[in-house]
């Protein structure tokens, strides 16, 4: 009989995903709690940590336990995963002092990034960054704090993340895995000592503001009685460091080698390429992997599912009387005899400005080409190939360095269940893309993490993850609609930089109004 269990728990952005596996990387149980962001203004996207964050991990834990009906004691170590380069900062007591600024989709700080390069120069920022400073950067963030809010810079304790925050939450530690504090607080951690950079920390923040660095398998704590009462947890369990949530679910679909990328398609896309060494590419992210000895290239849309739902909650808005399953299937319906490229529609997806490869919180969105005889099918489709030219135009930019190689795509999320959809993906980039039998996504790889922890038998490093990694299905590319897709690909790569200074007098007339 197995006794030996690991729970992984993961907050996104609008929701929140646990799972529950035996030592055999088989699922027990799993949960799934739903949150929203906060906009108070334009550029602004925020979640309260004490009830999106904390709030869900107690009551996912607390389910899974009760739908698994297993004994809390039997769960030997808790992996957490979480939104990477967001900010909060907390006092002594880990109260949150305001709500959580997001990662990249949140574009407040740009007065903070001018005055950072002011500061250091764009040569430094390049040797720090491989690229210039952008929204999903944690220092201009804690910089926006510092100039705008001065009485809760004092007041703060520390500077967390997400992961941090809930490991803090349940074990009275602050810790930061190693690739979070390399990537998203750069420069604030000397990359090899992991120390605190005393020199840029007097600008930004003081050392004792900043989490102790760690691996992300590293036993963080142990579950505190007060801990165990709100999240139903035996009190004394491990609890590992943890990570971001896209690097997390990268793993949980055996993304651990390089030549193997990741696309999470969730509110926003994500993508991961494991790399031997770090590669520099001034619109696209790079940093040194979660696991050991392994480097990536990444990058990040500012939308994705966040822009179906936006086609669901208004251009939809006559079928809100089904539930969101069949409404979804609705749409999917909607768009299955829509022909290649949308009749001439092309859509720039920049509906909340966007991150790599452009990094500009003043795009616009855009659907170019629209005619009488367009529907609403056709916009919607076109959405989803503008998402897909997005997706396509980064992995263009990740090929045409030398020594990178893509040999395998791996994709997980709640896009993925949208099959026409990865179909269109899969034809636009000209690859296969794996589907993993199990996308639970982020959950799942930290659940397998908390088993690494613990030396379990048939987890003992990152690479025994991929024994356990069982194929769903595979899209392949009809390269007939490949070849098609390429002159619309021409004309997406060009209207960004056709209509940018639009998009800005328009951001320019929206701050003045």
């Amino acid at each position: 009989m197995n006794n030996s269990y690991f729970i992984g728990i993961d907050t996104g952005t609008n929701s929140s995903k646990g799972v529950l596996i035996d030592s055999k990387g088989n699922v027990v149980a799993e949960h799934t709690t739903e949150h929203s962001m906060i906009n108070p203004q334009p550029k602004h996207y925020e979640h309260d940590a004490e009830n999106d964050w904390w709030g869900d991990f107690c009551d996912i834990s607390k389910a899974i336990i009760n739908k698994s009906k297993i004994n809390p004691k039997l769960i030997k170590s808790v992996g957490i995963s979480a939104l990477g380069a967001d900010c909060l900062p907390v006092d002594e007591n880990c109260r949150p002092l305001r709500n959580a600024i997001l990662y990249g989709i949140d574009a407040r700080a740009e007065k903070e990034i001018i005055q950072l390069t002011e500061i250091f120069g764009e040569e430094q920022i390049n040797r720090w960054y491989g690229r210039p400073l952008c929204s999903s950067d944690i220092v201009p963030k804690i910089l926006w704090i510092k100039n705008n809010e001065p009485d809760i810079y004092k007041q703060t304790y520390k500077f967390l993340t997400a992961t941090s925050y809930i490991v803090a939450k349940l074990t009275n530690n602050y810790v930061i895995d190693r690739f979070l504090a390399l990537a998203s607080f750069n420069p604030l951690y000397a990359k090899k000592s992991s120390k605190v950079n005393e020199t840029l920390s007097k600008l930004i923040c003081t050392s004792d503001q900043l989490a102790e660095i760690k691996e992300s398998t590293d036993i963080a704590g142990y579950i505190s009685r007060e801990a165990s009462n709100q999240t139903g947890l035996a009190q004394g369990t491990a609890v590992i460091v943890g990570t971001d949530d896209s690097g997390a679910e990268a793993i949980s679909c055996g993304v651990v080698s390089a030549g193997k990328m990741f696309l999470q398609f969730g509110s926003s896309i994500y993508m991961i390429l494991c790399t031997e060494k770090l590669v520099d590419d001034p619109r696209l992210w790079r940093e040194d992997f979660i696991i050991p000895n392994l480097c990536d290239i990444s990058a990040g849309t500012n939308t994705a599912g966040s822009l179906i739902n936006w086609y669901k909650d208004n251009i939809y808005k006559d079928k809100s009387s089904k539930s969101d399953v069949d409404l979804y299937q609705t749409m999917i319906d909607e768009i299955s005899e829509i022909e290649l490229g949308s009749q001439g529609l092309i859509t720039l997806p920049y509906f909340a400005g966007e991150r790599t490869p452009i990094n500009d919180p003043n795009a616009r969105g855009l659907i170019f080409g629209l005619l009488l005889k367009h529907t609403r099918a056709h916009m919607y489709k076109s959405a989803l190939e503008g998402i897909g030219f997005s997706i396509n135009q980064q992995i263009k930019i990740m090929e045409s360095h030398n020594d990178v190689n893509i040999d395998s795509i791996y994709a997980a999320g709640g896009g993925v269940k949208n099959e026409i959809w990865m179909q269109i993906v899969s034809d636009i980039i000209g690859k296969k893309i794996i589907i993993p039998s199990v996308t639970i996504g982020a959950s799942y790889g930290d659940a397998m993490m908390a088993a690494i922890s613990a030396c379990t038998e048939g987890f003992e490093k990152f690479s025994d993850i991929t024994k356990h990694i069982k194929i769903g299905k595979i899209y392949k590319p009809n390269m007939e609609n490949h070849l098609k897709y390429k002159k619309f690909q021409k004309i997406y790569d060009s209207i960004y930089f056709s209509t940018k200074k639009y998009a800005h007098k328009l951001s320019e007339l929206e701050s003045y109004l």
